[in-house]
């Protein structure tokens, strides 16, 4: 038989549930509008009830408050964090896309088109009046005007990928900030946890951090029990929390984080000819590096993985998106020859179609290349005008000879159409439309029947006014032609820009100075010959502009698709984990009355109590 104040442990048991579901009540109140917050409810179940030996049995023991626990999905969290990944690399994709159109955009006055029509326009002033200085130097300033806005263009491209590099440090530096603050929580809730309670606060925290995380790069997360190996049954209450990102890279372990350290590429080794200096490449570093440290020992983070994800993916692609055509070959067996110098040549075989065209060529004049697993650091190259490149390695930075027969490759392949693959279309157009417009001003004449020179070419250095000469662009010396002219030094030939009377107008050295037989095949050139994607030189910016206006359409599209499913999602989310301030006060009525309840329980039973102990002297 139970004891006659059994009935009083029952109530007050009662009366401690119904407390803790008002207390939960309010917080969740208290935070209905707090970001990242999820609804928390009391776990209750009837406590085991006592035998008594009587004819019923068993009684009934009243009522354990076990924990109050968030009310949440991990697989609503899944989804969320799986968009915000897809939203982050679109979005960074679709905004970088917007700037470059607005580069390449023709305005109606500064554009290309623009520009392109008023040189035409001035040439065909030229023919009717060959020997007319004034239309010779209108003619020569409106195609500088061409030539500048290849330059401004090219400047303005590439301090658009020295923001992106810039903000692929701040990437990797927010998520080596974020890994730290979630190794300081996992500590928190498990010294919490470890007296019984659940930390739940802490886990909308760090839950929140993995949500931000998410949009940086992929995440994967685990959490498993701790286990005490000398007594496995025991609960510990401890966790450990992991979490993964870019596909598959360890970034936290329970206490225990790594850094995503941005490293500049040494001045001088490039991947490309038309990087910028000090691009970063990433690096894997524990806990304990410090500014300073050595890089050298730190592992590769691999920039050609498609796992990356988030903004930092779609920032990689823009800073290095290369349509996939980068260097790569193979050196073959006996490919790597020592000279008497201790200049170590390496031969590479090529076979891709754009390696073996110069006016695709984005190769820099020195730089790094990768042989077999190793880097070396090379000096010069060459071209045989078929399949065949030599690399001249610096023997300074050779510590072991190369081994043939090997693959050989500089940069990586990046499939995106970002700022390299825009460069290198820029510089494609420049060289054919040079060598074209050169080869017809060679053959001609000036009106004072002197051989015509050159008109397009490009500075050797910008700190000088040395420009290439004709035979520099033309001489079969390693077969680079007009491979050394790009959008940022492009110019017209400082010696016709200088006296328009070195034109060459004529085709027949016979004729007088009004013959303007050149500038005709010159304007037939402009009109007819397909140098560039199969169509004409004006048609050039109409080629360009079809690529990045398509990008843009697609990345905005995605942008808008993910956005409307993060809005969907979260609404998702909500509708789980979030406050309903209808619901709450539902609840805060039903805890209320159960609170009353018990307690009236609770008075009526201590009115039974004094009159069995006061009244009937028990």
């Amino acid at each position: 038989m139970v004891s006659q104040f059994f009935g009083l442990n029952i109530a007050a048991s009662g009366l401690r549930a119904a407390n803790a579901a008002l207390n939960t009540t309010a917080n969740n109140i208290s935070n209905a509008n707090t970001d990242g917050y999820s609804r928390q409810q009391v776990k209750q179940e009837a406590t085991d009830a006592l035998r008594v030996f009587a004819t019923y049995g068993c009684a009934g023991a009243g009522v354990d408050t076990l924990a109050i626990e968030r009310v949440r999905d991990s697989f609503y969290d899944v989804k969320f964090r799986n968009n915000e990944t897809l939203l982050g690399e679109v979005s960074q994709k679709n905004y970088y896309n917007g700037l470059i159109e607005d580069y390449l955009n023709d305005d109606g006055t500064t554009g290309f088109s623009s520009l392109f029509n008023k040189m035409e326009a001035a040439m065909e002033s030229v023919m009717t009046a060959a020997g007319t200085t004034e239309t010779k130097s209108a003619f020569m300033s409106s195609l500088k005007s061409v030539t500048e806005y290849f330059n401004n263009v090219y400047d303005s491209i590439q301090g658009l990928q020295s923001d992106i590099n810039s903000e692929v440090k701040l990437c990797a530096d927010r998520v080596t900030s974020m890994a730290k603050e979630i190794a300081s929580i996992n500590k928190q809730i498990n010294i919490i946890e470890m007296t019984g309670t659940v930390a739940n606060e802490l886990r909308d925290k760090r839950d929140m951090l993995v949500d931000d995380l998410s949009k940086i790069v992929s995440v994967e997360t685990k959490e498993s029990p701790i286990i005490d190996e000398t007594q496995p049954d025991r609960n510990t209450g401890a966790t450990r929390f992991q979490v993964w990102v870019a596909g598959g890279y360890e970034l936290v372990d329970t206490y225990e984080f790594k850094q995503m350290i941005c490293v500049s590429r040494a001045e001088g080794a490039p991947t490309n000819q038309n990087d910028i200096n000090g691009l970063f490449d990433i690096k894997w570093a524990g806990s304990n590096y410090r500014d300073g440290d050595n890089v050298a020992e730190l592992a590769n983070f691999s920039l050609d993985s498609k796992l990356i994800g988030g903004e930092l993916q779609g920032l990689l692609a823009l800073r290095d998106g290369n349509n996939n055509q980068y260097f790569h070959g193979k050196c073959p067996a006996g490919g790597v020859e020592q000279k008497t110098d201790g200049t170590v040549v390496v031969t590479v075989n090529v076979t891709d179609s754009y390696l073996q065209d110069m006016a695709k060529c984005t190769l820099p004049a020195e730089g790094s290349i990768k042989i077999g697993a190793k880097y070396y650091k090379y000096d010069s190259w060459g071209y045989n005008g078929e399949s065949t490149y030599e690399f001249r390695l610096n023997p300074e930075n050779i510590s072991s000879i190369p081994d043939p027969g090997t693959n050989v490759s500089i940069g990586y392949a990046n499939s995106y159409q970002g700022i390299p693959y825009y460069m290198e279309q820029m510089n494609e157009w420049i060289r054919h439309f040079s060598e074209e417009v050169n080869k017809i001003m060679v053959t001609g004449y000036t009106s004072d029947s002197l051989q015509g020179v050159n008109l397009l070419t490009g500075a050797m250095d910008t700190n000088s006014a040395a420009e290439y000469s004709y035979e520099q662009l033309t001489s079969l010396s390693e077969y680079k032609g007009y491979y050394f002219l790009k959008g940022g030094n492009f110019t017209v030939n400082s010696v016709v820009l200088d006296n328009s009377d070195r034109l060459a107008t004529k085709a027949d050295l016979t004729e007088g100075e009004s013959e303007f037989g050149n500038l005709k095949s010159l304007k037939n050139m402009l009109d007819t010959l397909k140098i560039f994607r199969g169509a004409s030189s004006g048609e050039f910016l109409t080629k360009v502009l079809g690529d990045v206006a398509l990008n843009k359409s697609n990345s905005n599209t995605l942008e808008e698709t993910y956005t409307s499913l993060e809005n969907t999602i979260k609404n998702q989310r909500l509708s789980d984990a979030g406050v309903d301030e209808d619901e709450e006060a539902a609840n805060l009525v039903k805890y209320q009355n159960a609170y009353t309840l018990s307690s009236k329980m609770i008075q009526t039973l201590t009115e039974i109590y004094d009159r069995l102990i006061l009244q009937t002297g028990v």
